[in-house]
């Protein structure tokens, strides 16, 4: 009897377990020996779309335990109560839970507490396996440390490129036939079978290859041709909500996109996902604009908020763990051209020639004001030296070498807050010098308080200034103080961005300094 001929959609698939193309991951000898080991419950970790649910349900069924299996996902309400009542509802067979990092922590203690029952009592008949994001293991042992050595936790990395090689092989052969770009897309894998899969059905798509070939035919494809096909496929899935991340609760074009850079920074993460924490060490010229949104809770709130952003990227606050969650997100986000891409959104440039947007620069008896501009500043997700966040920086270092360099050139814009002590602080003498001849230049914005007369302040007579009433609310005149000031932040990048013939890019210079002379 003739055998049918294979369709394209079961050679490379974009949804459920292929039956041509699957490609055992590195780890699947150690998967398919925990899974026919009585009481020995396992723990899948890693990024989507390498394969771990793929693999999971191909090596329960060569385990043999496919005769009872239930899938739960942490994302579905229902499921969720069903996990929660496992333990009254032994003997359970197989249960596979995905998304387990979603679940909450009284939900994960049950699951580590009957885990261990499972484990000490070698239960054949009860199996637990999880699936979630790296250090989904570590986050279930947290809940009881005696449950390490009682469970299996296999990690899942990118697979190397002969497995993804091999996957694309598999396909030529059911199709019989040849894919000439086969070494772009393995490169563009990334390690990924479920972006092999993606990239290879298109690639077959536009060479109008549907079904398997009874001549060999071999492709003539541009691998830049198949991905402008593809992400104009996405693009109708992801551009809205990559919009919206990277936009952030609300978009502040003069500001430092302090969202965007996350969402680049994912993008060029090989594992799919960042430590928050780790990034801002990396890039410090964001240190400010993105701490805010993180410890602030904006970032947890955005996320929450929208089911599109939270179906594709997870935050853990606790960890500042950001991770993508989906493959065909990461490739489009890989992908994007994000100088356009930054422009679409409305951001008028995301190249930071300067280190600060703003130093303040006052006497200490002025500090309720420099703390309240600050603030303002800083919820506009600007980039603004203000010693007292930045004590512990200066400590062993020459002050002076380190703070001339901030005020002379370092930040955009020099804001100085001209109260009756200025002028005799050694301090504010000190930095005053190094930005003086910055006001011909329109880069010091004095704000001269009603307490001290202007005649003090020569240089600051000569330029447009800020009144400021000690009588008047602080709060409230920081506020409006702020908006002055960020109008002209803007103009300046905007200056900039047009000098530079609007080539923006995601870079900026520099490390943040720090100040502790205002005690």
């Amino acid at each position: 009897m003739t055998q049918p001929l294979k369709q394209l959609q079961e050679v490379f698939v974009l949804s459920g377990v292929p039956r041509h193309t699957f490609v055992e991951p590195v780890e699947y000898s150690r998967l398919l020996v925990a899974l026919r080991t009585d009481g020995r419950n396992i723990v899948v970790e890693g990024p989507s779309g390498i394969g771990k649910t793929t693999a999971v349900l191909k090596a329960i069924s060569e385990a043999g335990l496919d005769e009872r299996v239930i899938s739960l996902s942490a994302r579905k309400v229902d499921d969720v109560s069903f996990i929660r009542d496992l333990p009254n509802q032994l003997p359970v067979g197989t249960v596979l839970i995905d998304d387990f990092h979603r679940l909450p922590d009284d939900s994960k203690k049950e699951i580590a507490d009957l885990m261990k029952t499972l484990a000490d009592e070698s239960a054949s008949d009860s199996k637990l396996i999880v699936l979630g994001i790296t250090n989904a293991g570590r986050s279930l042992v947290a809940f009881g440390r005696d449950l390490a050595n009682r469970i299996e936790v296999i990690p899942f990395e990118a697979n190397p490129k002969y497995k993804i090689e091999e996957l694309l092989g598999q396909a030529e052969k059911s199709l019989n036939i040849g894919i000439n770009i086969f070494d772009e897309i393995a490169d563009a894998a990334n390690g990924s079978f479920y972006i092999a899969q993606m990239l290879g059905y298109h690639t077959c798509l536009r060479s109008n290859i549907l079904e398997e070939k009874e001549k060999k035919f071999v492709t003539a494809e541009s691998y830049e041709a198949v991905k402008i096909h593809v992400m104009e496929s996405l693009a109708r899935n992801f551009h809205e909500t990559a919009i919206s991340f990277a936009r952030g609760t609300k978009l502040r074009r003069a500001g430092r996109a302090p969202y965007l850079h996350l969402l680049y920074w994912l993008s060029q993460s090989a594992s799919w996902s960042i430590n928050v924490r780790r990034e801002i060490d990396r890039h410090p010229e964001q240190r400010g604009s993105v701490t805010q949104v993180t410890t602030k809770g904006f970032l947890d709130d955005l996320i929450g908020g929208a089911p599109d952003i939270q179906s594709v990227i997870y935050y853990d606050a606790e960890t500042t763990t950001l991770v993508v969650q989906d493959p065909q997100f990461i490739f489009y986000i890989r992908n994007l051209s994000w100088s356009r891409f930054a422009e679409e959104i409305g951001y008028i440039s995301i190249d930071f020639p300067s280190q600060y947007d703003f130093a303040l620069s006052f006497a200490g008896s002025d500090r309720d004001i420099a703390e309240a501009i600050f603030d303002e500043l800083s919820s506009s997700e600007h980039e603004v030296f203000y010693d007292k966040n930045e004590q512990h920086r200066i400590l062993a270092e020459n002050v002076e070498e380190y703070l001339g360099p901030i005020y002379e050139s370092e930040a955009a814009l020099v804001v100085c807050i001209l109260g009756p002590d200025y002028p005799r602080r050694i301090w504010t003498k000190f930095e005053s010098g190094q930005f003086r001849k910055r006001f011909g230049l329109g880069e010091v914005i004095p704000i001269v308080l009603n307490t001290a007369p202007l005649g003090v302040f020569d240089d600051a007579a000569a330029v447009g200034y800020v009144s400021w009433d000690r009588e008047v609310d602080t709060n409230e005149q920081a506020k409006s103080v702020c908006e002055l000031l960020v109008k002209k932040c803007g103009e300046i990048r905007a200056r900039d961005a047009r000098d530079a013939g609007r080539d923006v890019a995601i870079a900026g210079p520099g490390a943040a300094a720090t100040d502790a002379r205002h005690q």
